[in-house]
């Protein structure tokens, strides 16, 4: 029988930008944006509380989209907590191809197995009860997709792909002097919405040239950041170009940064657009006069790759620093699956899941709408 800990578990997910263009379902990339999750193994029940952007969500009980991921961990190692309590404070836009639905679900599952390895869950040398590569296939299969999933775990830049039932990643380190800029849509737009767009075959010719467009973009953004081979780099073909009538707004953007030869995307399937700066390019006052002539609210935030990923806190605050001791997810998610095998659940989750949670920015200007994530000190509620 478990033992299920008393103290609380803590969890940190980062936004998530995938496709990059032309990396359509593959490519993914961690921001310095986050959501923080706070749970606790009760006695009975399920409580929530949420703060920030998607508060609402907190009556949604067992549909909530955490509880859900929860469930499916724990399920996969064949335990439940007689209850559980959870406190998140939401700060990644939802709606808006910034992986909130992803952070949501890295997040369910890695407190979901913190709680397990710290009870009777885990094996007598502390081991998790679930490995590193059944949190990836676990949160994967809840997704529906590996892109966000794998930046939001393993941090960084990401390609993920399927192989042989599931999922597998390899991660890099972007170079240092890329800056993305996220103008985040003032609307929001379902993927089921973006998805329904795309057509069921496309041109050999432009399959090809998104291939080869893939292979450059991770040059371009791991070995030459030449401003040029990078905006070459980030056009698309596959899906872009056929989402751009659901998304009006989101395509005269992207239109008018790449005439400025700023290398711009859609991020995740929109509608906010992703965009990289380094120090040979246009400026940032570039893209703001660019995004202020559109007319429309778009928020921008200039935003770090996140080189960290999902990472977990549990027990005590430490008396000097205020803060627990915290771990990053450890696993090169390359699949290489242990004595367990751990199917994905039956429903694949969209990643647009009403039930998600999802948050504000911590800080705003208005004007030309800069925003920047305030930094990171503990958990606070509001």
């Amino acid at each position: 029988m478990i033992s299920w800990p008393e103290e609380a578990v803590m969890v940190r997910v980062p936004a998530t930008s995938a496709n990059l263009g032309p990396g359509f379902d593959a490519l993914g990339l961690a921001l310095t944006l986050y959501d923080d999750l706070e749970v606790y193994a009760t006695s009975g029940g399920l409580v929530i509380e949420a703060s920030g952007e998607g508060a609402d969500t907190a009556d949604a009980g067992e549909d909530h989209l955490i509880v859900r991921a929860m469930r499916a961990a724990f399920a996969a190692a064949g335990s439940q907590p007689p209850g559980l309590a959870l406190r998140c404070v939401n700060r990644i836009p939802h709606g808006r191809g910034l992986g909130s639905s992803a952070a949501a679900i890295v997040a369910g599952v890695l407190a979901a197995r913190e709680l397990l390895s710290r009870g009777a869950g885990g094996a007598p040398d502390g081991t998790p009860g679930l490995t590193d590569d059944e949190v990836f296939a676990l949160a994967a299969g809840v997704e529906g997709h590996p892109d966000n999933v794998a930046a939001c775990l393993a941090g960084g830049l990401t390609i993920a792909w399927l192989e042989d039932g599931g999922p597998r990643l390899v991660r890099m380190s972007p170079l240092p002097g890329i800056t993305p800029v996220v103008c985040i849509a003032p609307d929001a737009l379902a993927t089921t919405q973006a998805r329904q767009a795309l057509p069921e075959t496309v041109r050999h010719a432009d399959a090809a040239a998104n291939a080869g467009r893939s292979a450059l973009l991770v040059a371009a953004l791991t070995a030459d950041p030449d401003p040029a081979v990078l905006l070459a780099a980030t056009q698309d073909l596959l899906h872009q170009p056929y989402r751009a009538p659901v998304m009006l707004g989101t395509a005269s953007l992207v239109g008018r940064l790449r005439a400025a030869r700023i290398p711009a995307v859609v991020s995740g399937a929109g509608p906010s657009v992703l965009a990289f700066l380094t120090a040979d390019s246009a400026g940032l006052d570039v893209l703001g006069s660019i995004v202020g002539e559109t007319g429309s609210a778009w928020l921008i935030s200039p935003l770090d790759v996140d080189s960290q990923g999902a990472s977990v806190e549990f027990g005590a605050p430490d008396a000097q620093s205020g803060n627990s001791p915290r771990k990053a997810w450890s696993g090169c998610g390359l699949g290489r699956m242990r004595s367990r095998s751990v199917a994905p659940p039956p429903e694949t989750q969209d990643r647009w899941s009403a039930s998600a949670t999802h948050g504000q920015l911590s800080r705003e200007h208005r004007g030309l709408s800069w925003c920047w994530s305030g930094e990171y000190r503990g958990l606070s509620w509001c």
